[in-house]
């Protein structure tokens, strides 16, 4: 395998387990994080004429999306490897 495709999976695992750890190291990291975003974005004032939409809170699967982002690298890489 070329070595661009090596340090594209090495990155893409070492990326999701520093996260993972980070989140761990710091309990309450990802909510806390969470709640600014929230007080930020209600600080926001929509613009003039456009009516006031409701807020809808949507719950992202963050593993899943881990998970879903090294399968994808991997198989781009794959692809690409093919290809050449």
């Amino acid at each position: 395998m070329p070595q661009w495709l090596w340090f594209s999976i090495l990155a893409s695992v070492v990326l999701t387990v520093v996260l993972n750890v980070a989140l761990r190291l710091f309990p309450g990291a990802g909510q806390r994080i969470g709640d600014s975003i929230d007080r930020a974005l209600e600080r926001q004032e929509p613009p003039a004429g456009e009516p006031d939409r409701s807020r809808v809170r949507v719950v992202v699967p963050w593993r899943l999306m881990l998970a879903g982002s090294l399968l994808l690298t991997l198989v781009l890489n794959l692809v690409l490897w093919l290809s050449r």
